[in-house]
């Protein structure tokens, strides 16, 4: 469960736009989805290699 402290004169907006960057981080309505269908493990290891690559060359591009 997630808590977040709203200090002493903080905009209510301010907390919740807190709220929802933690909620995002912990990535939990992405393990939601995930875990909606079965994947195989062969596509989920082909999946993984597939973000690796285009990670491995976004940052190359982004060196030069």
């Amino acid at each position: 469960m997630l808590r977040i402290e709203i200090k002493d004169g903080e905009n209510i907006e301010r907390a919740l736009k807190r709220y929802k960057r933690k909620y995002r981080q912990t990535k939990v309505l992405q393990q939601i989805k995930d875990k909606k269908e079965y994947k195989k493990p062969s596509i989920q290891n082909r999946e993984k290699l597939q973000k690796a690559k285009y990670r491995e060359a976004y940052l190359r591009e982004q060196e030069s």
